[in-house]
């Protein structure tokens, strides 16, 4: 995936003034790879990745997915937002085969596909049960299952894990990881956690204040088979990269930028 001085523009609808979110960012995300993007509250975090899943049009520059311009949504590309956005009169099994529905699937293929990654995220035995009778993380773990059914080479994941508790997020980080491993997706993770970052990524991309530019690029040099919560709090490696991405988002004058509380 590249971004190619991709800047974005909007108008504000209260004043009328032009305004610039995103400006000239450019960078490359690599097949397979998991790639968290930090950045202060309101820097158009979310807006770059609405860019990369074809919901909005950048004002410049392009945006490359596979090779291909990115024009508008497409298949190739899933999105699992904050707000799980499940509909509530539908099951479990119904909204994981929701897209495949859409698409003209037969339902016995799309049953099939259902089970298959309802399985993969853990909810057996809740394939009936509408999204009301499922705590947030159960109902998170849907929203991504619905997302790996439509098989998407990426995987775009806006702060998903930000309406869960610190508990159930570290569950849901571990089992991310556990799925991405065996998916072998490119995943784009946007988040304001700097432990979450670290423990998901390969790489972090810190994003200035708007209008947004590229701050840098930090890889994650923790072997992933290392990376377990009950070990990493203690691991000299993720306190430097810790305090490291800790001081520039600080620097950034970012103080909604969080450590500790898994995200």
């Amino acid at each position: 995936m590249l971004f190619d001085g991709v800047t974005f523009e909007y108008i504000d609808a209260q004043t009328g003034e032009r305004l610039r979110a995103i400006d000239g960012l450019t960078a490359q995300i690599r097949e397979n790879e998991f790639f968290c993007i930090l950045g202060p509250s309101g820097c158009g975090k979310s807006t770059l990745l609405y860019l990369v899943a074809g919901l909005l049009k950048p004002t410049q520059g392009k945006i490359l997915v596979g090779g291909r311009v990115v024009k508008g949504p497409g298949a190739d590309r899933g999105l699992v937002f904050q707000e799980y956005a499940l509909l509530p009169w539908r099951t479990v099994r119904e909204n994981v085969a929701l897209g495949l529905k859409i698409r003209g699937v037969s339902r016995e293929e799309r049953d099939a596909v259902a089970r298959r990654f309802i399985h993969l995220v853990g909810l057996d035995g809740f394939e009936r049960k509408y999204p009301h009778e499922l705590s947030g993380g159960m109902r998170q773990r849907v929203a991504v299952a619905r997302t790996l059914a439509n098989s998407p080479d990426v995987m775009l994941m806006d702060e998903p894990f930000a309406a869960v508790d610190a508990q159930t997020r570290a569950v849901l980080q571990e089992e991310l990881t556990r799925i991405w491993a065996q998916s072998r997706l490119t995943v784009v993770f946007v988040t304001h956690n700097v432990d979450e970052a670290i423990f998901l990524g390969d790489r972090v991309l810190i994003m200035t204040p708007r209008p947004a530019r590229v701050h840098s690029v930090i890889p994650i040099d923790i072997p992933r088979e290392e990376r377990s919560w009950a070990h990493l709090d203690r691991d000299p490696r993720f306190a430097a990269l810790r305090g490291r991405i800790g001081d520039v988002m600080r620097n950034l004058g970012d103080g909604s930028a969080s450590n500790h509380d898994r995200g």
